[in-house]
């Protein structure tokens, strides 16, 4: 069996699709946000 050395992986992919999610949920609850208070301001 190979010896496992710690942190010798690499993961820039992982680390890329992880910013991806964070930008998009990010993203997400900005929009609903701006989305809920526009119903607000319209619906008053």
């Amino acid at each position: 069996m190979a010896k496992h050395s710690h942190g010798s992986m690499d993961i820039e992919v992982q680390e890329k699709t992880f910013d991806g999610f964070v930008s998009i949920v990010a993203k997400s609850a900005a929009f609903i946000v701006v989305f809920l208070i526009f119903l607000a301001i319209v619906n008053g």
